[in-house]
């Protein structure tokens, strides 16, 4: 059985860049410490949107432009990529299904023990990537780690918190 631990989104848009915030910034530290330590399968997400954004359906939404493709700000942060061992999953949006299959299929390989959601933010793209690989592996242990997370707003990071609870989702504090 493996252990799976999913890096999502730390990018620097995400930590002191165009939707940075100081939560974001205080959690690195720990997000690195998570994955030098973690004793089983390291996958990153990488929110990716090209440039004309700003004329999706989350442009229109949230008109800042962030994490567009080769600019810096989609990087993942220098410290953390550096542990990288796989290609980034690029998501076009909050929730990746391509993450979902990838989990699905590592499961049929390997049946995977436990994943653990670490990252940014809390409340749109760490919800949305638990609670898929949750209805995807029902019987699979989902955990968030909540002192590697940060989220828009620190109500807005307990709402969620809350919300994935609700939906038997382990939150380690």
């Amino acid at each position: 059985m493996q252990k799976v631990l999913v890096v999502v989104d730390m990018q620097n848009d995400f930590i002191d860049g165009a939707l940075g915030t100081k939560e974001a910034v205080a959690i690195v530290p720990g997000v690195k410490e998570k994955i030098e330590n973690f004793d089983g399968v390291v996958l990153f997400t990488r929110d990716t949107h090209e440039t004309y954004y700003l004329d999706t359906q989350e442009g229109q939404k949230l008109p800042v432009p962030h994490c567009i493709r080769d600019t810096e700000g989609w990087q993942i942060r220098s410290e953390l990529d550096a542990l990288r061992k796989t290609e980034p999953i690029d998501k076009e949006t909050f929730g990746s299904t391509d993450l979902a299959g990838e989990l699905v299929a590592m499961n049929e390989d390997n049946e995977i023990k436990s994943i653990t959601f670490v990252g940014l933010c809390t409340d749109i793209c760490v919800i949305s990537n638990a609670l898929l690989a949750k209805a995807s592996l029902p019987e699979v242990p989902i955990i968030v780690d909540a002192k590697c997370c940060a989220g828009v707003t620190p109500e807005s990071h307990e709402n969620a918190l809350k919300a994935m609870e609700a939906c038997q989702i382990q939150i380690d504090r």
